[in-house]
């Protein structure tokens, strides 16, 4: 059959514009009980652990989720899982490890944890520098993803939909802040959810609703390989290095570590994240049968003819299964999906720039409730228009590859000082401050000298550094720097106050 991506979509632009103004009468209703810093950062701090941990997962399964991991399945196979697999398996050391010393500790960003009871200034700098990092990348993926997909599906030029992208985003924030992005958040998951069951419903039903069948038919038609690693991971290191980023990445993503300054206490933040790991958990089972339908279903050679990442193969499925409109409804979900998460980060980098820099570094915790609201907009406002750019710059990228790399910053430059600060008394301002720079100095390093950038993009003959992905590297130096710097240089002052900080950690600030 020929498909109709590429064409305008009447469904998917009357999806789209439904979603558009649900989502902005929730950013009015918001925007009239958003009137303090605690309001636009942290919602007021009552939300549910049921409506967080959907909020959650709205806020985790990014374009990279559905489109990426689809496609690298239905491109790769069985290996295409591993994004999956290492998507998921931080959250269980989010739930033990960071979600209830989060809330108890802090305020608005994660920053607030590590510089508790060391010197503000030095701490909050190097964490801004690491944070916004993440959020660069991880805003390219969601800005390159939703220009890609408003191309196929609406029939705009990629330039347009970015924009467009970044325009809704910043009056959900600008106005809203955390109680629009968190309700956003909340209606994107139940439509993801709803959407990618609905398709891999229909795929099973071509099957009699039996996976293997499925699964054998893949073998049957590709070979026995598509079941088996091997084919997009090649190198163990390799595999295990994504792998490592992946895990401990998630516990160090600014824009997740936000969400659990928005409930009450610290018992909430953790059911929250039980809400949020079978969510995931759920969608990210979905993504098995949604890439190996495509790879049956559709064909790999249709699937790269359109988008030769594979970024396509949901919606080229969708069509297959459930016809033009049923693909107007997936486009109208994915691009939910992109705009939930691009808000997300935008207000975590807000934070970042007014909470962490100007408030605490530049006016020394001294700015009045309305500076900080004013300038939290004002930072709103920079990030969107970065945003728009980075997308347009880095048009034609790997949506998945990209998220990677935000893990790998996350789980270098942000868990090792975050987990440090927490439980290890001895750690130093110092041995924070270098550990956090050096993480993301040393992941981008060796994300530029990797065979992704030196063979794929630059076309050298060889890369100075063999792995894709520098986390089996990187982060055991940022935990090594942060030792060692503390153990040369103990601060007898800063060791003590760390009473102060275990009898929050337990009992919480109120």
């Amino acid at each position: 059959m020929t498909s109709a991506i590429g064409d305008p979509n009447l469904t998917a632009i009357a999806f789209f514009g439904l979603f558009i103004v649900l989502s902005l009468g929730i950013t009015v209703w918001a925007s009239r009980r958003t009137r303090t810093a605690d309001h636009f950062y942290a919602a007021g701090r009552n939300v549910t652990a049921f409506q967080n941990g959907l909020a959650l997962a709205g806020d985790y399964m990014s374009a990279a989720s559905f489109l990426g991991i689809a496609g690298l399945v239905a491109v790769s196979g069985f290996d295409g899982l591993i994004y999956s697999i290492g998507f998921l398996v931080g959250w269980p050391i989010v739930m033990f490890l960071i979600a209830e010393p989060l809330r108890n500790l802090g305020r608005y960003t994660f920053a607030d944890v590590v510089a508790m009871r060391l010197r503000q200034t030095p701490i909050r700098i190097a964490a801004a520098i690491g944070g916004l990092a993440v959020i660069a990348f991880y805003l390219i993926a969601q800005m390159v993803g939703a220009g890609n997909l408003i191309r196929l599906l609406f029939g705009l030029p990629y330039e347009v939909a970015v924009v467009i992208v970044g325009v809704v985003m910043l009056a959900y924030v600008l106005f809203g802040g955390m109680i629009a992005t968190t309700w956003v958040q909340i209606v994107k998951a139940v439509l993801l959810l709803a959407g990618a069951t609905i398709l891999a419903g229909l795929v099973l039903a071509r099957f009699n609703f039996n996976p293997l069948a499925l699964f054998a038919q893949a073998s049957a038609t590709y070979g026995a390989g598509v079941l088996a690693p091997g084919r997009q991971v090649t190198d163990p290191i390799d595999a295990i290095s994504l792998g490592l980023a992946l895990m401990l990445g998630t516990a160090g993503l600014p824009h997740i570590l936000m969400r659990f300054y928005t409930v009450p206490d610290a018992k909430t933040a953790r059911t929250s994240v039980g809400y949020a790991t079978a969510f995931i958990g759920f969608f990210y089972l979905l993504t098995f049968i949604l890439g190996f339908g495509a790879m049956v279903i559709v064909g790999r050679e249709a699937i790269t003819k359109v988008d030769a990442g594979g970024n396509m193969a949901a919606p080229l499925l969708a069509e297959v299964v459930g016809g033009t409109p049923f693909l107007g409804f997936i486009a109208a979900v994915a691009f939910a999906t992109i705009l939930a998460v691009v808000a997300g980060l935008t207000l975590s980098g807000a934070a970042t720039l007014s909470h962490d820099l100007w408030v605490n570094v530049i006016r020394g915790a001294h700015a009045s409730e309305r500076e900080q609201f004013v300038v939290a907009r004002g930072a709103t406002i920079v990030l969107a228009i970065v945003s728009i750019v980075l997308g347009i710059t880095f048009k034609g990228q790997n949506v998945a590859y990209m998220v990677g790399l935000a893990f790998a910053i996350a789980a270098s430059a942000n868990f090792p000082a975050l987990v440090l600060s927490i439980f290890w008394k001895r750690l130093t301002t110092a041995g924070a401050q270098v550990s956090m720079i050096t993480g993301t100095v040393s992941t981008l390093a060796l994300i530029y000298l990797s065979p992704t950038i030196q063979l794929d993009i630059l076309k050298h003959a060889e890369a100075w550094f063999p792995l894709r992905n520098p986390g089996i590297v990187t982060i055991p130096l940022s935990f090594m720097v942060a030792i060692g710097v503390s153990l040369l240089r103990p601060v007898p002052s800063e060791e003590r106050r760390f009473v102060e900080l275990e009898r929050r950690l337990h009992l919480g600030l109120e």
